[in-house]
């Protein structure tokens, strides 16, 4: 056996005659274990969340969405639909998006009226998302389907559908802008739908009839299609055929480049969560460079006669460098063993609610634990060296 390696797991494993040099060891084998059990929790926390915002884009976002480069709607013509006769689209549905002015018993806000056609809801799952009442009947010409955030600043009552809900549009035209200007139509709320904070306070989904008949568009006349892929991981693709026929009038999308914004921030929290968390674990292991020094200063003596008996310099520093890497892999493997547990018993029983019908979001990835591995590895080695360097024949 390597006499370096030999000797350093003889010091891990023996108890010093010193206390304070055991207690000291046990405090940084605890800072270790404590350092990966909070880093590796905290990524699989930020999995957790990450994979619940997307989730909810999922739910409100299509695979792929057509909008037009200039103005507000296009023309659904034939050369579009067969266009869309793709044999990787499984459908599609007819949107149009505006924004309105919405009012209830003299309390006006703004917000954005949706249309969809009878297809939507095989793009999207928007009806997944109501938390009272349900998604309108197509027939239902005037029934919508409000945020919760709407419904909370007009004081809509939750648990009553009959109340009328006014929405106006400004009339095309020119002049000073009064409540004549508005066309205006009055609504039956069937359903009240809870999902991102965005979407809570500024959606109302109608039939896509009302929307056409409030905008006095055409029959044919939309804002948007949105497209249902039979495989999503073909968006990229399919996205750069439909751009090269439709040209440059239409704008095509996937659902990472019309939530592009989010994707971006929500990669730029974990890796700013992820280099804090390895702040607190180059803290901890701070502890090990301590406790390795203080294992020089007790072996002193060892070390004379280490030397004496020709054992190179390099050695002698090889085996205090060896001894932080057992004791950081010691932690580490201890740490992994304890959060994977917490995180298997959140998912299965879950323990920590955010609210009390929702677990706080986690995902195990061994992506996560391979990060988790090589970071405290990758420190856990430059403390044992850093340490390990302070020896010399002097000091010896």
């Amino acid at each position: 056996m390597n006499t370096s390696l030999y000797i350093a797991k003889r010091y891990l494993f023996s108890k010093s005659s010193n206390s304070t040099i055991n207690i000291i060891t046990k405090i940084a084998t605890i800072g270790v274990i404590i350092a990966t059990m909070a880093l590796f929790i905290v990524l699989s926390v930020f999995s957790g969340l990450k994979s619940y915002n997307i989730f909810f884009m999922n739910t409100a976002d299509p695979d792929i969405k057509i909008t037009a480069v200039k103005g507000k709607s296009f023309i659904l013509n034939d050369s579009l639909k067969k266009t869309l006769e793709n044999k990787n689209i499984a459908t599609y549905a007819k949107v149009i998006e505006e924004h309105v002015l919405l009012d209830y018993n003299n309390k006006r806000i703004g917000a954005t009226i949706k249309g969809v056609d009878f297809n939507y809801l095989k793009v999207n799952t928007m009806d997944t998302a109501i938390v009272i009442g349900e998604w309108f009947n197509y027939k239902a010409k005037n029934a919508v389907v409000i945020g919760a955030g709407v419904s909370n600043k007009l004081a809509l009552p939750l648990y009553s559908f009959t109340d009328k809900l006014k929405i106006y549009v400004p009339k095309p035209g020119k002049g000073q802008l009064s409540m004549q200007s508005f066309k205006t139509v009055k609504t039956k709320t069937v359903g009240v739908f809870e999902l991102t904070e965005e979407l809570n306070n500024e959606f109302v989904f109608t039939n896509l009839l009302l929307a056409q008949e409030l905008l006095s568009y055409t029959e044919n006349q939309i804002s948007a299609i949105e497209i249902k892929l039979k495989a999503e991981n073909d968006a990229a693709k399919i996205v750069k055929d439909l751009q090269n026929k439709l040209g440059i009038a239409y704008k095509v999308q996937t659902r990472e480049q019309l939530n592009a914004v989010t994707y971006k921030m929500l990669n730029m929290e974990n890796l700013f969560t992820y280099l804090i968390s390895t702040l607190i674990v180059i803290i901890a292991l701070f502890n090990v460079i301590g406790a390795i020094i203080m294992m020089i200063l007790d072996k002193r003596e060892d070390l004379k006669t280490l030397s004496n008996f020709g054992l190179p310099m390099p050695q002698i520093r090889n085996i205090f460098t060896l001894h932080g890497f057992l004791l950081t892999v010691f932690g580490l493997v201890v740490g992994l063993i304890l959060s994977i547990t917490f995180i298997f018993i959140q998912l299965k029983f879950k323990l920590v609610m955010i609210r009390p019908n929702l677990a706080y979001p986690v995902e195990f990835h061994f992506v996560n634990v391979l990060l988790v591995i090589t970071t405290i590895l990758t420190l856990g080695i430059i403390a044992a060296l850093i340490a390990s360097s302070r020896i010399n024949l002097s000091s010896t």
